[in-house]
């Protein structure tokens, strides 16, 4: 700031900062109410439902897991069937649980299965 000498350059400075002052009040009350809305929980639920609803990966990610757990649980009904041997219940959960796992992890190989299968056997040729 440069060195005042006349009062009544003092006096338009000081009005200049009172101004000035007054825009960063307003400017602070528009930035805390948008804040104070935006804290709601409401809208937080509202952006966070957006956030993950756009994410490409979340369906993905859904897909996977619903086709490992399909998977799973169908090769533990073709194993176990309808026996009633806690070893072959044993074995049963144990397949399971690694088909799910594998599948869910690794879901591109098993799509692309699907996707060559419905192509190539199950899609009319015209």
């Amino acid at each position: 700031m440069e060195h005042i000498s006349a009062l009544s350059q003092l006096k338009s400075e000081i009005q200049l900062l009172e101004i000035q002052q007054e825009f960063e009040g307003e400017r602070l009350k528009v930035q805390f109410y948008r804040t104070y809305a935006s804290l709601k929980p409401v809208n937080l639920l509202r952006s966070t439902i957006s956030e993950v609803v756009s994410s490409p990966f979340l369906i993905d990610n859904i897909i996977g897991t619903a086709l490992g757990i399909a998977t799973g649980y169908l090769s533990n009904k073709i194993v176990v069937g309808a026996s009633g041997n806690l070893f072959r219940k044993l074995l049963g959960f144990v397949t399971q649980l690694g088909v799910t796992n594998s599948v869910s992890h690794h879901p591109g190989p098993i799509k692309s299965i699907g996707h060559y299968i419905y192509q190539h056997l199950l899609s009319k040729k015209g």
